[in-house]
């Protein structure tokens, strides 16, 4: 049988949007803005926890960003910069370690806002260079070593580099306002070498109190471009309803652009059958979103289960996509980061279990994220018309234990009780895109998998525990061991604040 070329490049291309991509018509723009340009400011204090004690520092967050948009348009903030001062009392850990230089990476929660809805956009991986570290305090109080008061020690980092997009479905006033910070410092030496440890991590919170307002942009409702802008405070008389989740599809717009890039490829198709994935550009369709997941990890050595989260995860949409139309798949990678008070984990839970069948032992469980950001990849079959497909999520986790009891009796294990190395989560999700059913990233759904557990170091305060609690709770590595069902609920997605599932809803867990 001949297949049209053209036509088996371009038809996926239309339809193929998988779970994840549902949410595309809030994430691609309708209409470029033509809207005038402003720079906007806000200084801020945050309440940081230092190993020193708390620390208030001082945070400036900056962006170019326009006065007014039509609803439905992309908003990409520019310029974006999170400038940081660190005082003296926050930088002796690190003079401590004889480092040279420190640099960060900061993640800023900014809460979009229209009316009286909202959703939180992760900034994330705003990056700051290396600077070099004040000299120590010279008797005059301002730490520059010349005596003459005219410094006073601290350190400034300033952090920048490309955030997600936003827009607003109802018209009005919206505005941008940041919210909690995280930071993670790194420490070198003169020598260029990680200090030991290499890096500090700091989850701060804006002092009460404050006015947090970064910039306020007037939303026009309709499409036209002349139409007069409400003035501050007011809203258009017929605003427009609030949306739903589309039905299929990415906009006209969006689409015609994709065709584009078709287009460019098609040729290639006559000589090199094998050019036929196409990979679409990040910036057309990555945003940001949030959520919760919430379920239960079997222990099968202690025949009981423990609860997990709700944990709330950032999401970050859509970084890779790639439409393969001669094999008919579309393949979309995300990733997540669990957050819980700044950390990258999700909430510590407390569970007894019958440990070796008969002794009662309760302990806190707590699972911290490690490594690089868990991934999320979807794989969608594109040739039949319920577009079915499979998601995997893949997280590196640490199990820490504390606060154990047995019998009754408390054991104390130490502060630093955990897995020794990280072990590999894996999840699995299947739906279908028409209708939707079953997991999809964008609606949530029903997750499952196992884990395989290490064995365990740094346990017991006074004595070697590490031989029980890795006889006890380390798996053999049977693959039934460590079942883990979790249920996600749908995302709110950062560019739709007004969207039904905004701000995020906690999920009942399934047993």
């Amino acid at each position: 049988m001949t297949v049209d070329a053209r036509a088996a490049a371009r038809r996926p291309i239309h339809w193929a949007v998988g779970g994840a991509l549902v949410v595309a018509t809030a994430l691609v723009p309708s209409a470029e803005s033509a809207a005038a340009e402003q720079t906007s400011e806000v200084a801020l204090r945050y309440a940081c926890p230092f190993p020193s004690g708390p620390e208030e520092v001082d945070v400036v967050v900056s962006a170019v960003l326009p006065t007014s948009a039509r609803t439905g348009e992309e908003i990409r903030p520019d310029q974006v910069a999170v400038e940081v001062s660190l005082p003296p009392t926050a930088l002796a850990r690190f003079a401590d370690l004889d480092a040279a230089t420190l640099s960060a990476v900061a993640r800023l929660t900014v809460r979009n806002t229209v009316g009286d809805r909202y959703a939180d956009a992760s900034w994330q991986d705003l990056t700051a260079p290396p600077t070099a570290l004040p000299a120590p305090a010279d008797g005059d109080g301002d730490g520059d070593g010349d005596g003459d008061g005219a410094g006073d020690g601290e350190l400034t980092l300033i952090a920048t580099g490309d955030v997600p997009t936003v827009s607003f479905g109802s018209p009005g006033r919206a505005t941008l306002a940041p919210a909690a910070l995280a930071l993670s410092l790194s420490s070198l030496t003169e020598a260029g070498e990680p200090t030991t440890p290499p890096g500090l991590d700091v989850a701060c919170e804006p002092v009460p109190g404050q006015d947090p307002e970064l910039a306020a942009i007037t939303v026009r409702g309709g499409t036209d471009p002349t139409a007069p802008a409400p003035r501050p405070g007011e809203s258009d008389p017929a605003p427009d309803p609030t949306p739903t989740r589309p039905a299929e599809g990415l906009p006209p717009t969006a689409r015609e652009k994709i065709d584009a890039l078709t287009e460019e490829r098609l040729g290639a198709l006559e000589d090199d059958p094998g050019s036929c994935p196409i990979e679409i550009p990040p910036e057309w369709v990555m945003t940001t979103a949030e959520t919760y997941a919430a379920g239960y990890a079997n222990a099968a050595k202690l025949d009981g289960a423990a609860a997990l989260g709700p944990a709330f995860m950032k999401v970050v949409l859509n970084k890779r996509y790639i439409n393969d139309s001669c094999a008919s798949t579309v393949d979309v990678s995300s990733e997540v980061n669990f957050d819980y008070e700044g950390r990258r984990q999700l909430p510590p839970t407390k569970a007894t279990f019958l440990s070796y069948g008969f002794m009662p032992t309760t302990a806190t469980m707590t699972l911290e994220q490690v490594g690089p950001p868990a991934a999320i990849h979807t794989h969608t079959v594109t040739n039949t018309p319920t577009y079915p497909e499979e998601t995997t999520v893949t997280a590196q986790l640490v199990m820490r234990l504390s606060d154990v009891e047995v019998n009754g009796v408390p054991l104390d294990v130490g502060p630093d009780c955990r897995t020794e190395r990280p072990f590999e989560q894996v999840l699995r999700g299947y739906g279908q895109s028409y209708p939707p059913a079953g997991y999809l990233v964008a609606y949530g759904g029903t997750l499952t998998g196992y884990a395989h557990i290490p064995p365990f170091e740094g346990c017991g305060a006074t004595e070697d525990l590490d031989p029980i609690f890795t006889s006890a709770i380390s798996s053999p590595g049977k693959k039934a061991d460590n079942y883990t069902k979790m249920t996600q609920a749908p995302l709110c997605v950062a560019t739709n604040p007004e969207g039904p599932d905004c701000p995020p809803r906690k999920p009942e867990p399934e047993r």
